[in-house]
């Protein structure tokens, strides 16, 4: 077993199983290696990597793993009981999972008699057997078990004595570890809480009580946790069942999952580790939190949650003025913990609600003290209010904020001017693509260049166009891409004379910044967003250079 932290506390993970269940949330062998290796650097001691056997994908990834092994995490293999009324040693099923060669297994059986009868439409008493059989045949030929009791919770409290005798079936066949799963997400923390407390006495006195097989003669079986959020209750039930007893955590990243999800890693590491004192990943790992839940998402080509608490973008953002003022005082007024703990950072937002505290706090990130300032930071101040008032949104455009504020300090560096561009589309019939051409003139260092590129669509085109005049003069602009583009139509009831806000995301492989354009005219309002993207990267390039001078 992996290096066990103290308290004895075990996190295992289940995006690559049960995370990948989510409706919409696809990933390919590659995908499954890269989250695999990602999660392994966090420091999560188990892995569960799929069910070999049941798709080819899941095949190959264990094969894979076998060829580029993770570093400390164990990775799980998953499955069912047998079959009914078969042998285990005689189920094709087995032999793919004893094929992926892992050292532990996991293996879900049936815990509600209402599944047995109506679902395998098999005997209670088959259903035992299905258990014993199956663990015992995995662990025969030298895999350790993790046995998932499947709809455990909804299973107690319909036929008690049954459910525990699941459970005592796969003690008694060699199982390490029962995990209880609230399959159905139904349960509420103060039922985990006396159920878990329930299972814990009851084996402690099956232990005492009973002379156990030889198989398990040498084990003392742990209890694990299994929640899904269909109350919104995951991450709840989770550490409920922990401070009950669990030693065993299975969630997800982002709590992606079936229906509602899993209980959330990103959410119950912290908690654990922050506020209940278990020490699950080293303190390094933790602070890599963040950035893995972003990766994943990334990964798995799903938009992170920007309100997610500990590593969403906003966890830490402070709009209103008071909240502003007493953070730059004293952050533990309006922060439970540290952002930094687990990656995250302090963002102070600017809206047309700010106050004069909010765009001071603001300048300060930006390496700016305008306490000094105070005529020009009120300037800017009503500048952003009125532009808001026109549709602009600065706290999802931070980089034009800064544009702005530089500007009305009168720091603003201009790399460049554009003096006009045209762009064509032609829309060709029976084909779905359209083609765009775009042409610009932009004058640098004095001189006008006119330059014309396409693009597969206006904006696409435009952005080619504007590098192409630009790069012989920055040279790094190759390096910036955009990364992400959105639309809002801001007064729908004017139809098509509204105003559309467009916000740009762009980015050079280390940093992402976000620029932002509005007009009646989408393609102003791309081209506003478009060329601030630019000359903010060129912002950054020429900070970063004057930094590395002033280092030598």
């Amino acid at each position: 077993m992996t290096k066990n932290p103290s308290p004895q506390l075990w996190l295992y993970d289940t995006t690559l199983r049960d995370g990948t269940q989510r409706e919409g949330l696809s990933v390919s062998i590659e995908d499954k290696l890269r989250i695999a290796h990602r999660l392994d650097q966090l420091g999560i001691p188990f892995i569960e990597g799929g069910w070999p056997g049941a798709n080819p994908k899941d095949v190959q990834f264990f094969w894979q793993l076998q060829e580029d092994p993770l570093k400390q995490a164990e990775i799980v293999a998953f499955c069912s009981t047998r079959r009914p009324d078969t042998k285990a040693a005689d189920e094709p099923m087995l032999q793919a999972i004893l094929a992926a060669g892992t050292r532990w297994v996991t293996v879900f059986g049936k815990s509600w008699d209402l599944h047995v009868t109506t679902g395998l439409k098999t005997s209670l008493a088959e259903n035992l057997a299905m258990i014993e059989d199956t663990i015992a045949y995995l662990r025969a030929q030298g895999r350790r078990i993790i046995y998932d009791a499947e709809h455990w919770f909804d299973g107690y409290k319909h036929n008690q004595d049954y459910a525990l005798l699941t459970l005592t079936t796969a003690i008694a066949a060699g199982a390490e570890w029962l995990v209880l799963c609230d399959t159905n997400g139904g349960t509420l923390p103060h039922e985990i809480t006396q159920i878990v407390q329930s299972v814990n006495s009851h084996l402690s006195s099956v232990i005492c009580q009973q002379s156990m097989t030889q198989a398990s003669a040498q084990l003392t079986p742990q209890i694990g946790i299994h929640t899904h959020n269909d109350s919104d209750m995951a991450v709840a039930n989770a550490l409920a069942a922990v401070m009950a007893g669990a030693t065993m955590v299975q969630g997800t990243i982002n709590g992606y999952g079936e229906r509602c999800g899993n209980a959330n890693l990103c959410s119950l590491i912290p908690n654990l580790q922050l506020k209940l004192g278990h020490s699950c990943i080293a303190e390094d790992q933790l602070t890599q939190l963040a950035e893995a839940s972003r990766f994943v998402s990334e990964v798995v080509n799903l938009a992170p949650d920007e309100h997610a608490p500990f590593v969403g973008r906003s966890a830490f953002a402070h709009k209103g003025g008071i909240h502003v003022s007493a953070v730059e005082r004293n952050p533990l007024t309006y922060e439970h913990i540290q952002p930094e703990q687990v990656g995250n950072r302090r963002r102070i937002v600017i809206s047309e609600q700010s106050g004069l505290s909010n765009v001071l706090a603001k300048a300060r990130t930006f390496g700016m003290e305008l306490e000094q300032q105070k005529s020009a930071a009120r300037q800017l101040l009503q500048r952003m209010k009125d532009l808001e008032s026109q549709g602009y949104q600065f706290e999802a455009a931070e980089a034009s904020f800064a544009l702005l504020m530089y500007d009305v300090l009168g720091d603003r560096q201009q790399f460049f001017e554009v003096k006009g561009f045209q762009v064509h589309c032609d829309l060709i019939e029976g084909k779905e693509t359209t083609s765009a051409l775009a042409t610009i003139k932009v004058a640098v260092s004095g001189k006008n260049i006119l330059e014309a590129a396409e693009g597969n669509g206006p904006v696409a085109a435009l952005d080619a166009a504007l590098r192409k005049a630009l790069v012989n003069f920055y040279p790094h602009i190759a390096t910036f891409e955009l990364t992400d583009y959105k639309v809002r139509i801001l007064n729908g009831h004017t139809g098509t004379a509204a105003k559309t806000r467009v916000l740009v995301e762009s980015g050079n492989g280390q940093q992402r910044w976000t620029t932002i354009g509005v007009s009646t005219n989408i393609l102003e309002a791309s081209y506003q967003a478009v060329v601030e993207g630019l000359e903010y990267g060129l912002l950054l390039h020429s900070q970063t250079q004057a930094q590395l001078i002033g280092k030598k």
